[in-house]
């Protein structure tokens, strides 16, 4: 999913991962209204804050924040 994309959904999954071993990557999985899951990356205070089921949106050319 791009910054220019507006999208909304519902937290499936939260994960976190050092992937490149010194940089600590937060992603949730999100189910969208269409049906389709996708990953994407939210900082640490929006990670900290989200559980599963918690509803996320995102506006164009904005960060993802809680719904």
């Amino acid at each position: 999913m791009s910054n220019d994309e507006s999208w909304d959904g519902t937290v499936v999954k939260k994960s976190r991962a050092m992937l490149d071993g010194s940089n600590l990557y937060r992603r949730v999985t999100i189910r969208t209204e269409s049906g389709e899951t996708q990953k994407v990356r939210v900082h640490r205070a929006l990670w900290k804050e989200l559980e599963v089921g918690d509803r996320i949106a995102k506006e164009a050319g904005q960060e993802p924040r809680r719904a």
